[in-house]
């Protein structure tokens, strides 16, 4: 089951001064990164708007104005793309810095050009493990009418958001990045409409603090859009096998790597958004077949549903109180 490769590489990791090499930087940067494409304008396209259209088809908000990304990675596109749909302001908050101008920049400019020519959505053969999934793909011009678009891409605003791409730190700027970040000190409570995030949860540790923050961030009627990964992230052979290492082993294989998988599964995060005062409103779920016996799973995971043992990926969808939506649950084979 172990990753022998990775387990030698991050147990290195404890030895002094090895987090300083840069080839171990880059590694560590590469692997936080992972397989997602936020440096890519068509991706970051196809998530906002995967995460939008959903919100409207689940009687959510589909014109927040005050929006936060937790992880956003290579690029903040996804938040651009919130901006180019007339979002006023866009905070951004990720453990290590990886965006940078010049491709933010490239991102930018290519995302005004999908809007002005309203794309479709990307689908899965382009992005084949990109979720959530849609039943229809078209541009969404039902949510983002022509004088919606027309006002949101004014010349001067797109002038506006690209300023704010080189003035970051500014206190009118348009986009707020934060990284490192604290949950006390991000944002002032009841201020966002929406927070959402792209297989970023799985990354985070201390999940019952984000999640309050988040509640606390919003105001009522908010609403928070996760589309969270379950995987093994490389850390074991089978997709689920990061939950046969016992607490030690996932030390050694984890090591300094503060990126690596919290290995909570999906019933976790059901439970925490709910105890935290969220009205769950859509589910979607990814369901894998699971090769592991139970006796094979640490203690600590042999308690898991065989929902959980079989969830890899799933897309969640909650509101603070003082807006009613629906609840809907679709599951994906």
């Amino acid at each position: 089951m172990i990753r022998l490769r990775r387990l030698i590489f991050n147990a290195a990791t404890f030895a002094p001064g090895v987090m300083h090499l840069p080839a171990v930087k880059r590694v560590l940067m590469r692997r936080a990164l992972g397989a997602r494409g936020t440096g890519q304008a068509r991706y970051c396209y196809a998530v906002w708007l995967r995460h939008l259209r959903l919100a409207a088809a689940h009687g959510l908000g589909a014109d927040p104005r005050f929006v936060a990304e937790l992880g956003p990675g290579e690029s903040v596109g996804a938040g651009l793309a919130a901006l180019l749909c007339g979002a006023e302001r866009y905070y951004a908050f990720d453990v290590v810095a990886h965006a940078n101008a010049t491709r933010n920049l490239a991102v930018f400019e290519e995302l005004v050009r999908l809007f002005q020519q309203r794309a479709p959505i990307p689908e899965n053969n382009e992005f084949p493990h990109l979720g959530p999934t849609l039943d229809d793909y078209a541009f969404p011009e039902h949510i983002l009418t022509a004088d919606r678009m027309g006002r949101a891409l004014q010349p001067e605003r797109i002038e506006r958001i690209r300023a704010s791409l080189h003035n970051r730190a500014a206190r009118d700027s348009l986009i707020q990045y934060r990284a490192p970040w604290t949950t006390h000190e991000a944002v002032e409570p009841q201020t966002l409409d929406m927070v959402y995030s792209q297989a970023a949860l799985e990354h985070v540790d201390g999940l019952l603090e984000v999640y309050t923050a988040m509640f606390q961030w919003l105001k009522p009627g908010g609403y928070i859009s996760h589309q969270i990964d379950f995987n093994r992230h490389d850390a074991a052979n089978e997709w689920n096998g990061h939950w046969t290492y016992s607490d030690p082993m996932w030390a050694l294989v984890r090591g300094k790597d503060v990126w690596l998988i919290n290995r909570e599964p999906y019933s976790t995060h059901q439970r925490l958004i709910k105890d935290c005062g969220f009205d769950i409103v859509a589910e979607q779920l990814v369901r894998r077949r699971c090769a592991l016996r139970r006796r094979q799973l640490a203690r600590r995971f042999r308690h898991l549903s065989d929902q959980d043992l079989t969830t890899s990926d799933a897309f969640i969808q909650a509101v603070k109180p003082g807006a009613a939506a629906p609840t809907q649950a679709v599951a994906r084979d």
